[in-house]
């Protein structure tokens, strides 16, 4: 499990963008094409390489006005999995 004081940033020739053709928010790696959820884009929106995934949690949190358990353990397993297949590093 992540710590929440880790900074998650893009991986070096990651690019997080709105694809025009594709009407939809991508995250182009080396040889490599993902297609976020739209949980998952609202999370890579305040990937910064500078905020921690706690402030990231405590702004989703606010934002949705949801539980913040229950948008940690979301982003958590979210930035785990992207950190996993190449796309962002912690």
């Amino acid at each position: 499990m992540t710590d929440e004081a880790a900074i998650p940033a893009f991986r070096r020739g990651v690019k997080f963008r709105f694809d025009a053709v594709r009407d939809a928010w991508v995250l182009l790696a080396p040889e490599k094409l993902f297609m976020p959820d739209e949980i998952a884009v609202e999370i890579l929106k305040l990937v910064d390489g500078a905020r921690s995934i706690g402030a990231i949690v405590d702004d989703l949190a606010a934002r949705f006005d949801a539980p913040r358990e229950l948008i940690a353990s979301d982003v958590i397993a979210a930035l785990d999995d992207l950190s996993a297949r190449g796309g962002i590093q912690l």
